[in-house]
């Protein structure tokens, strides 16, 4: 189903039992509905499901401009209250995470219990590499702008150029185009550490041990700061935790729930 928001068309689904507690599922970075089929699937028989293609991923149009983390959850709480929802178990997956995490800050009354797995949202640890890594990211940016100023030939620039997108962070970031680019950036450098003392709902972490996006100490602080968490960790799993060990995770996830299987 699509859904106008303020002038962006939204793919979302709204499926499941009617009689039962919605759940609203969020995809991470890069992913769409169908990222979170089997979660979607496992909790059909008992509850209203909720999920939607964020902007910019999956059939949803991409943000009018660079978006940050605040855009794409005032949209998410403008779907919710469309669809008439007055309270919603949340069940989200890296950028997901971010964005339940300002809702928990911002619209508390919204959220019924929360399970975030390999959530983003904490201003990583940056070492010696990265600094050195910007750096020269910079430099080489500012050689590609001098170049270009003093005409030299296209080909020369072009592989200049190819270089520095090459250095440019993330994969994430390298395949972002256009707008979602700069939606990456304004979304990685919004640090919603503050939001976690505010959590006011029961929040269950689950993690890969090797997640290598949302490392691990990243849990292990959300757990300590927000006032009703849980962590479980996954031994050898990576960022796709849920994934991997799927029936592992439903099985946790209907437990906090309370949904009888």
């Amino acid at each position: 189903m699509k859904i106008d928001l303020d002038g962006l068309t939204v793919r979302y689904t709204d499926e499941g039992n009617p009689q039962g507690e919605a759940v609203l599922v969020l995809h991470g970075w890069g992913g769409r509905v169908e990222s979170m089929a089997p979660v979607i699937q496992g909790l059909l028989p008992t509850n209203r499901v909720i999920a939607l293609d964020f902007p910019g991923f999956g059939e949803s149009d991409p943000p009018p401009e660079p978006w940050s983390v605040t855009e794409y959850t005032a949209l998410t709480v403008k779907l919710l209250k469309k669809l008439g929802l007055t309270k919603v178990h949340v069940i989200a997956h890296s950028f997901g995470g971010r964005v339940t995490l300002l809702m928990g800050k911002e619209h508390p009354e919204l959220l019924g219990k929360v399970v975030i797995t390999g959530g983003a949202g904490i201003r990583p640890k940056r070492g010696a590499k990265y600094y050195a890594k910007v750096w020269s990211y910079k430099l080489m940016k500012r050689v590609y702008r001098l170049l270009e100023r003093l005409g030299v030939l296209k080909g020369v620039r072009e592989a200049l150029r190819e270089r520095i997108e090459a250095r440019a962070g993330s994969s994430d970031y390298r395949d972002a185009a256009g707008v979602m680019r700069q939606t990456f950036v304004k979304v990685v450098n919004q640090d919603l550490r503050y939001c976690l003392p505010h959590i006011q709902s029961p929040c269950l972490l689950f993690w890969g041990e090797r997640d290598d996006a949302a490392p691990l100490y990243m849990g292990k602080i959300m757990e300590k700061e927000i006032p009703d968490a849980g962590l479980v960790v996954l031994p050898g799993a990576g960022h796709f935790a849920y994934l991997e060990e799927i029936g592992t995770f439903m099985a946790a996830v209907k437990h906090f729930l309370g949904v009888k299987a």
